[in-house]
């Protein structure tokens, strides 16, 4: 599975912007998918989980209320809805999928995508 993140940009505080994670090669349906973040001098990390069902939501606790992720099978794409974002949500985000939800959650995913850009200004 090849996996793409999009929807990066720059934005306000207090902006949203909707992330897109699409798969290539062979489809995401049948696979969990988690997103995650990196910002400059700082560890990856965990941001939300989603089951390939489209249940099981799980958000790191400094997301929650803020961030939804949600996923289309249809059309092989996981989203990530950020709202009311914060300069510390400015990070490299990144897609990743697995069979397992465990792996996905503690960042052993198999499959990662290239990231994408997201900056909050103050």
């Amino acid at each position: 599975v090849q996996l793409q993140a999009s929807g990066g940009g720059l934005v306000q505080a207090g902006g949203s912007l909707r992330l897109s994670c699409a798969a290539s090669g062979r489809t995401v349906s049948s696979y969990d998918v988690g997103w995650f973040r990196q910002a400059p001098g700082k560890e990856r990390e965990f941001v939300a989980a989603i089951s390939w069902t489209g249940g099981s939501p799980y958000y790191t606790d400094s997301v929650k209320g803020r961030f939804t992720i949600s996923r289309d099978n249809a059309k092989d794409t996981v989203y990530l809805q950020m709202d009311s974002l914060v300069v510390e949500d400015t990070a490299v985000y990144h897609c990743a999928a697995d069979s397992s939800y465990n792996r996905v959650v503690n960042g052993d995913a198999r499959y990662w995508g290239q990231g994408t850009q997201v900056t909050v200004s103050s």
